[in-house]
């Protein structure tokens, strides 16, 4: 089993076809930082922070339940055009991409802040890219 399936797994997905895409996706996504491409995982919790959802991006950062997130929320916050990049990369429309992403990011800033710490990530990005799979090989 490769590492993409592994991460995969890890999130309870299929280990074919679109949700390992999805995945991949989203972690560039945060590698870029959201809008404007900076600040890593950073940038993107300021950005929620900013558009009034706080406390959602602070669930999934925290050792507790991570707070649901609807696709018209994470499009107020996240805005059309890096909806439609998400979409695009994905071969989606932006209302499916948009469902993917309120399903899988929950899950991956959750799993890239296991100790509750938006600093095990830092502003300076994500690292190398097997080291954030690693990540979600962990239980």
């Amino acid at each position: 089993m490769g590492l993409l399936n592994s991460v995969i797994g890890a999130l309870g997905g299929s280990q074919s076809g679109g949700q390992g895409d999805a995945l991949q996706a989203v972690i560039a996504m945060l590698a870029r930082g959201g809008q404007g491409g900076g600040g890593g995982l950073d940038g993107l919790v300021q950005q929620f922070q900013q558009g009034g959802l706080g406390d959602l991006v602070a669930s999934w950062i925290g050792t507790g339940q991570n707070l649901p997130v609807s696709a018209n929320q994470l499009q107020d916050v996240l805005g059309s055009d890096m909806l439609a990049q998400f979409a695009q990369q994905l071969g989606l429309s932006a209302g499916d991409a948009a469902g993917q992403l309120s399903q899988l990011l929950p899950q991956v800033v959750d799993k890239l802040t296991p100790n509750g710490q938006l600093s095990d990530v830092g502003s300076s990005g994500l690292g190398d890219l097997g080291s954030v799979l690693d990540r979600f090989s962990r239980p």
